[in-house]
């Protein structure tokens, strides 16, 4: 037998044995016996990889690398600060938005009505936001009826076609139509301690709705048609939402006692509650900040399909970078103004002190890595999302500049400093994605910007995830 017949006869019993060719593309990214091999000769279990190994599988990382230098510098003082009013509790649930601005709204209430204590039932505008949500979602269904199953709007709106978080807009959207009650009107539910599984059931209810609508729609059926079938199943969502939380309320009575040991009565509807509590406060004023270096800075951007409301404008923003952000939530504090802000909640905060600074847990030294990406590039990969919001009370300033933010959040008085955080400027510079201002403190030239027609962002922009 020749020596080319020899080879090819090789071949042929390679192939059909299963052993594939290593020149083919396939195969060269695959992890060989060679690449493994290299791999685990790459690690030695000396003496310190070993005391590495017995000290992180044993006890809580965080433990080992808390920055012993940041803790011990950390001064928890401010010489700007709001009133605070006490500290609130999400618990198991995406609505620290939704709280964050309760929050702006709760110290005002309590000293125009001299309270010890106060707190807005977030039950009540959570109901109204899930049926909302749902609306919007099915409104979407109906509006992309003509696309394919895997169109990536359809899919990014697939997987959380209810989810609990949202934006500042999405707060003022809610009271404005349907206002606000007192915690005691319509107080907590079990589903408000844990939002999963009520959540579950709705999003399955939903999508089984999103697939009727379609297979109608590709029968032939109109808008109107397609719209009954919605209704249909709102009228189950309705249902669901009472069974998990309960009936909304329209009227109630609030009655308390004051500082002065006096009893005040007053029955209102919730949208008469809500403007007589924020007589003097236009929501309508407030505008959204962001520092989104994935996109050129000094433009106006809009989040398509970024509401809870089918027929509220999505949620829009100035891009204007770090500097200003800062120097904007400085001046509204300044005013005696607390500030929502957007952030990562997932990277260098410390929850037993109650402290959020970049390099409170030094990861770098533990395992002999740090991280490289610029914060465009976090944003970008997914390593960067605006998971969690929660309000500015507070800045300590020294030789014109801030070194540090007094923030008030939204998960109980036992996380943190009794429910409070100290902000260090290094962490607001690299976590923090948006605030939200009155447009009275912006310049001139920024409040021009609010006149530029906005450039419309996808649904999938890695600003759009919602907070959770």
């Amino acid at each position: 037998m020749k020596r080319s017949t020899v080879v090819m006869f090789s071949l042929f019993v390679l192939v059909l044995l299963g052993v594939h060719s290593p020149s083919r593309a396939e195969d060269q990214g695959r992890i060989s016996n060679a690449m493994l091999h290299e791999l685990k000769q790459s690690v030695v279990l000396d003496a310190q990889t070993r005391a590495l190994l017995n000290a992180i599988s044993n006890n809580s990382v965080n433990e080992l690398v808390l920055n012993r230098g940041i803790v011990a510098a950390h001064s928890p003082v401010f010489n700007v600060r709001i009133d605070a009013s006490g500290i609130t509790n999400q618990k198991s649930t995406g609505r620290c938005w939704m709280f964050a601005g309760l929050n702006l709204l709760r110290p005002a209430v309590m000293k125009k009505y001299k309270l010890a204590s106060f707190e807005f039932s977030a039950t009540y505008l959570f109901f109204w936001d899930k049926l909302e949500k749902a609306n919007l979602f099915l409104e979407m269904i109906i509006a992309n009826r003509e696309k394919n199953w895997d169109d990536r709007e359809l899919q990014t709106w697939m997987a959380s076609p209810v989810g609990d978080g949202g934006w500042w807009s999405f707060y003022v959207n809610l009271i404005e139509k349907y206002g606000l009650v007192p915690k005691a009107a319509m107080p907590d539910t079990s589903n408000t301690d844990s939002s999963y599984r009520m959540n579950t059931i709705l999003e399955t209810v939903l999508r089984d709705t999103a697939v009727a609508i379609r297979i109608q729609a590709a029968g032939g059926a109109g808008v109107e048609e397609l719209r009954l079938q919605k209704t249909a199943a709102l009228k189950n969502v309705y249902r669901l939402l009472v069974l998990h939380l309960g009936i909304p309320c329209q009227t109630f009575t609030w009655s308390f006692e004051n500082k002065d040991k006096k009893v005040v009565k007053k029955t209102y509807t919730p949208l008469e509650f809500y403007r007589e509590l924020s007589a003097g406060t236009d929501l309508e004023e407030y505008v959204t900040l962001a520092d989104h270096p994935v996109h050129p800075y000094g433009k106006r951007y809009q989040l398509r399909y970024c509401r809870n409301l089918s027929d509220a404008a999505d949620m829009d923003y100035l891009n204007l970078g770090m500097d200003k952000l800062k120097a904007y939530a400085l001046k509204a504090l300044e005013n005696n103004e607390a500030v929502w802000f957007g952030a990562d909640s997932g990277w260098q905060m410390d929850r037993k002190l109650g402290i959020m600074a970049e390099g409170i847990f030094d990861y770098a030294s533990l395992y002999g890595y740090d991280k490289k990406l610029s914060k465009a590039e976090m944003l970008q990969y997914k390593d960067l999302t605006p998971a969690h919001a929660m309000a500015i009370i507070g800045a300590d300033r020294e030789n014109g500049r801030v070194l540090k933010w007094l923030v008030e959040n939204s998960w109980g008085n036992t996380v943190g400093a009794k429910g409070y955080w100290t902000m260090y400027d290094d962490w607001f510079e690299r976590y923090v994605l948006v605030i939200i201002i009155n447009k009275k403190h912006l310049s001139a030239a920024d409040r021009k910007l609010l006149d530029l027609e906005p450039v419309v962002l996808p649904s999938w922009d890695p600003l759009a995830a919602w907070m959770r």
